[in-house]
């Protein structure tokens, strides 16, 4: 499975997505909390959006620090559009790049995207959906108008990309505590 979250990520950071004609999407309701195991492939709707004002596109309240996992990489909880989803860091990926299960999870219906290129997986080549995000927040490091693809791919766990990452002040990775401004 760690070689299909490589070559996904080398096909995103390659540039492979087109993301002309991204679709802006509306999100659904978030349910409540099911009191799941906190692990990395878990999708959490948190039932609370943003509470704060934001500026066009990013707002800020201060840093965020991430611990590194058991297997090597940063996770990190993100609210968006109201639903919490985990997803591995990944500064390599030029998108965020959300699983079906997870864009399913935030309202997204994925088979009314337009299909904005393919991707070359260990499982074969794949259709990637985009999409526009509305909100991506991270403990209070909310970015709106997030650039996404839906990869029609089991990966396992959805990808906080460039689209995001690229918005903040900064991302360092000090020993094992990935520190996001």
């Amino acid at each position: 499975m760690l070689g299909r979250f490589i070559t996904l990520a080398a096909i995103l950071a390659a540039g492979s997505i087109a993301v002309g004609g991204m679709a802006t999407r509306n999100g659904g309701d978030a349910a409540p909390a099911d009191g799941r195991d906190d692990s990395n492939w878990t999708t959490r709707p948190r039932g609370h959006g943003s509470a704060s004002p934001v500026s066009p596109n990013v707002s800020s309240s201060g840093e965020v620090r991430l611990d590194r996992a058991g297997d090597s990489h940063f996770y990190a909880d993100a609210d968006i559009d109201g639903t919490n989803i985990r997803m591995m860091v990944d500064s390599g990926a030029s998108v965020v790049a959300l699983t079906r299960r997870d864009a399913e999870a935030i309202g997204i219906d994925v088979d009314r995207l337009p299909i904005g290129g393919s991707a070359n997986t260990a499982g074969g080549v794949v259709p990637m959906r985009v999409v526009t995000l509305r909100s991506v927040d991270v403990d209070g490091i909310e970015v709106r108008g997030v650039q996404a693809a839906v990869i029609d791919a089991d990966m396992g766990v959805s990808l906080l990309g460039q689209s995001y990452l690229s918005k903040l002040d900064a991302v360092n990775v000090e020993g094992d505590v990935m520190t996001l401004r």
